[in-house]
């Protein structure tokens, strides 16, 4: 398992005063109950980081499925889960509040595994195509594959509006997009692979094959009905008045007014120069050479 360094809980310590700010009482309940999953395993995680990582080498040709769930649910460092458990507390709050309690769970499932499976397509044909057998030995670990799919999802349901990217402003319609490419510019080491497999698996969704397909599966309920449903899962402040997530003024601040993409590699620089750590020990975010990195570790040990 790997070690946690010393002073690095503090993306920990982050996120814990951040769900406070709002208010357990205000976030909905499966999107607080995935995000005290999402802390509990980085707590006491069922399995280290490169024994939870997915890969073609590891899924399929070790035949170890369980990655499928246990990639998307554990993450390499506090500020990995930080910056993940922020965008999922926006986007699943609000679209939890969207579509009800019943079909954003159904949602989120079909999402966390579909994402894995269609991250393994992506890396096969990729060995094929390019004859080049790395793509199948690359280990992806953490939520932002699903946290993708779910900003395209967002944007279908919630349309219009702009991201700030840089200073500068984007259309919803294009955002995930340019993010895709601009965090895998900013930062190589992140998973461009599972981030597309994300996009790909929410324009699944939003165009209809996946949609219609869980409509099919749910049988007689349709997201129409769960919609119906969805005044149960609604929640209310001390006040009375709609109490959902809203721009906050502090946080912006706190912030420093970056997007999550902009703290998102903030947070990793931080993070990796707090532990001093040498660039060829470095545990990349998201994706990494399972084998190359058994070899380091190995290496630290013989030290």
């Amino acid at each position: 398992m790997r070690p946690r360094q010393r002073g690095g809980h503090l993306g920990l310590l982050l996120l814990g005063y951040q769900l406070l700010q709002m208010g357990l009482d205000n976030i909905p309940p499966v999107t607080l109950a995935v995000l005290a999953l999402n802390i509990y395993l980085f707590l006491a995680p069922l399995a280290s980081s490169i024994q939870a990582c997915v890969s073609v080498q590891q899924a399929c040709w070790n035949r170890d499925w369980r990655r499928l769930l246990l990639a998307p649910l554990h993450h390499v460092d506090d500020w990995h889960l930080y910056f993940n458990m922020v965008s999922l507390l926006w986007k699943g709050s609000r679209l939890e509040r969207r579509l009800g309690g019943a079909w954003f769970s159904y949602l989120l499932i079909t999402v966390t595994l579909t994402t894995g499976v269609v991250y393994l397509l992506l890396a096969m044909g990729l060995s094929e195509l390019t004859q080049d057998s790395s793509y199948s030995l690359q280990c992806a670990i953490g939520f932002s594959g699903v946290l993708f799919a779910l900003k395209v999802i967002n944007n279908y349901y919630n349309p219009g509006g702009v991201t700030n990217l840089m200073g500068i402003p984007v259309s919803n319609q294009i955002a995930c997009w340019v993010e895709l490419f601009l965090i895998h510019l900013l930062s190589p080491g992140t998973s461009f692979i599972g981030h597309l497999a994300g996009i790909l698996v929410g324009l699944l969704y939003v165009k209809g094959p996946l949609k219609v397909t869980m409509q099919t599966f749910a049988g007689f309920l349709t997201s129409d009905q769960f919609n119906a449903g969805r005044q149960y899962y609604s929640y209310t402040g001390h006040s009375g008045q709609s109490a959902w997530p809203q721009p906050n003024p502090e946080l912006h601040a706190y912030t420093g007014g970056l997007s999550e993409e902009e703290q998102y590699e903030e947070a990793i620089r931080a993070s990796l120069n707090e532990r001093g750590v040498a660039p060829h020990d470095r545990m990349l975010y998201g994706f990494v050479n399972a084998e190359e990195l058994r070899q380091r570790r190995l290496q630290r040990f013989d030290q």
